[in-house]
């Protein structure tokens, strides 16, 4: 079929019904929901069997809806409704959720139902939950709905409040008085649930010393105890405030915006305060191996089983400052000092890696410069895993990977990944030419006309198209912890496998090979010497084009790539 998606944003599930749609063989196209009469030239063009709006924040027209079978989205069990359904879930203390395909009608989420999903909501985020259960169950319910449209048959289901699975209910914008925080009487919990509801958008208004932020993530702490509200300590860029009983960490604040003024964007907290932050508030760090058996906020952690290390690490937003990429840096040599056979890189849940820090960059004194020190300490990164002989080394993506975040797991030696994960192996929409040895891994793994086409057509590639021309190794089915349980034990295998010293022994041989026909050293050095000219030299779009991606600046048209 012809599949038209509509959606706000190319964001990460609109990019995963993409990939899972063609992969099945249906034609599909993108029309970003900029204006109604943009998407009333687009149907007419596309010509579409059928529209489905994986994230749709503004209404469909109804000469559309009317002409068209139009399917939404909406992250919310049957007979919800309203805009900040999972916002709505977390700060209620939901266990259970749901995603439901619905279609469009007159009055908003009130459509017949073509499927619902549920799925548990887990101790996280907004964005990690819409990212991983929420996406999961989203993808189920759609492709059900397409195969139900598909074959002609299916009737939805009406919305009737009667029925006993029918148990959402029309709810208010989340607004931010139910957001506020008491820090004088609200515990712990409930501060988390508020700032979980919020994380990634819109934030929890507050106030430290005398101006206003929005707060993003929270993260419990357990041990660090303070006045109510007070800033108790800082780590790796992050806050640490007291509640009532306990304290949480807030890695990311935004100043809001004054009436008038220019816009802003979220960056690391004691980043956002700068000399507002007093200076007689701690760091208190925490080693990648305690951070593993603490109940308190790191980037990185450190743990072994077995013969085997597993080295995770939960930057927000995936992105990767220079600092965090020299913590990592260090913890990964650490890592490799170690008695292990095999050592697994990435995080529990969420994703692996988007590369480069863009919004740490958008806020440095010179953008350029920082991102030159931002590019070469993710390339000594790379180096490093890339010279690693001694030890397997595996890259486990349980989320998604974009950029420089791709290059860096193929410097490992296997790549496994969810089922559910999308791929992003290319630059040129940041107007980059890419560093972190692409032009050395890329080829090896897919050759040189295939690395050619994904960094040229700048699509997102899924889980088993990735498998299919090479881009990773192994994908493994179910959840985040059903995945991590198969990453443990496979990686067990091949740890105390016989069959590994050999493997070792042919991995340093072939590296000395291709060290002999071409250097590391001069691949970085050809890569670097265009990235310098992307980031120093007039006229290159770059530095624009980062700045739309922090600010959030809408295009004025669906970019041509995404146009089928």
């Amino acid at each position: 079929m012809r599949v038209l998606l509509v959606a706000s944003a190319f964001n990460s599930l609109t990019q995963r019904v993409h990939t899972e749609l063609r992969g099945r063989g249906h034609e599909v196209g993108v029309e970003l929901a900029l204006g109604d009469d943009l998407l009333r030239a687009r149907v007419t063009h596309f010509r579409p069997d059928l529209i489905v709006a994986p994230m749709l924040t503004t209404a469909i027209p109804e000469d559309i809806w009317t002409a068209h079978t139009v399917l939404i989205v909406h992250p919310g069990p049957k007979g919800d409704r309203g805009p900040s359904s999972l916002d709505w879930a977390i700060s209620t203390g939901a266990r259970e959720w749901g995603v439901t395909v619905l279609q469009a009608v007159a009055e908003m989420d009130a459509g017949p139902i073509w499927a619902s999903v549920r799925f548990p909501v887990a101790a996280c985020g907004k964005s990690e939950l819409y990212r991983n259960e929420v996406s999961d169950a989203a993808v189920t319910a759609v492709l059900l709905a397409v195969d139900r449209f598909a074959g002609g048959e299916f009737g939805p289901e009406p919305l009737d409040y009667s029925r006993p699975d029918v148990r959402g209910q029309l709810r208010p914008y989340h607004s931010q008085q139910y957001r506020r925080i008491d820090w004088d009487s609200e515990d712990t919990a409930s501060v988390l649930r508020k700032l979980r509801a919020a994380d990634s958008q819109p934030g929890v208004l507050d106030e430290l010393y005398g101006r206003e932020y929005f707060l993003h993530g929270g993260h419990h702490e357990d041990r660090l105890r303070g006045t109510p509200g007070a800033v108790v300590a800082t780590r790796d860029g992050a806050i640490c405030r007291a509640t009532v009983d306990g304290a949480v960490w807030l890695p990311q604040l935004r100043r809001r915006r004054k009436p008038g003024g220019p816009a802003t964007f979220k960056r690391p907290a004691t980043h956002a305060l700068g000399t507002d932050l007093p200076g007689d508030v701690p760091e208190v760090p925490v080693t990648p191996a305690e951070a593993a058996v603490r109940d308190t906020w790191s980037e990185l952690s450190y743990y072994e089983q077995g013969s085997v290390g597993y080295l995770e690490f939960a930057f927000a937003g995936g992105a990767m400052s220079t600092v965090q990429c020299r913590r990592l840096l260090a913890a990964y040599r650490q890592a490799c000092a170690r008695p292990i056979r095999a050592l697994v890189l990435g995080p529990a849940r969420d994703f692996f890696s988007n590369g480069i820090h863009l919004n740490v960059i958008e806020g440095a004194e010179d953008p350029a410069e920082e991102s030159w020190r931002n590019i070469t300490a993710m390339n000594d990164l790379v180096e490093a895993i890339l010279t690693t002989t001694d030890k397997l080394v595996i890259s486990a993506l349980t989320g998604n990977a974009a950029a420089g975040g791709v290059m860096l797991a193929l410097a490992a030696d296997e790549v496994w990944c969810r089922e559910s994960v999308v791929l992003n192996p290319h630059y040129r929409l940041m107007g980059l030419y890419g560093s972190e040895y692409w032009t050395y891994s890329l080829p090896r793994r897919v050759g040189a006309t295939e690395a050619a086409r994904l960094t040229r057509e700048t699509l997102p590639v899924g889980a088993g198209a990735a498998a299919a021309i090479g881009l990773v190794d192994r994908v493994g089915a179910g959840g985040t912890a059903e995945f991590r349980e198969w990453v443990r034990r496979e990686a067990s295998l091949l740890a105390d496998s016989p069959e590994l010293e050999g493997r070792l022994t042919a991995k340093k041989r072939q590296r000395e090979a291709d060290e002999a026909v071409k250097p590391l050293a001069d691949y970085r050095s050809e890569e670097l010497a265009h990235m310098r000219r992307n980031f120093f030299a007039e006229g290159e779009p770059y530095h624009q084009l980062r700045q739309n991606f922090v600010y959030n600046v809408v295009p004025p048209a669906t970019p041509a790539y995404l146009l089928g």
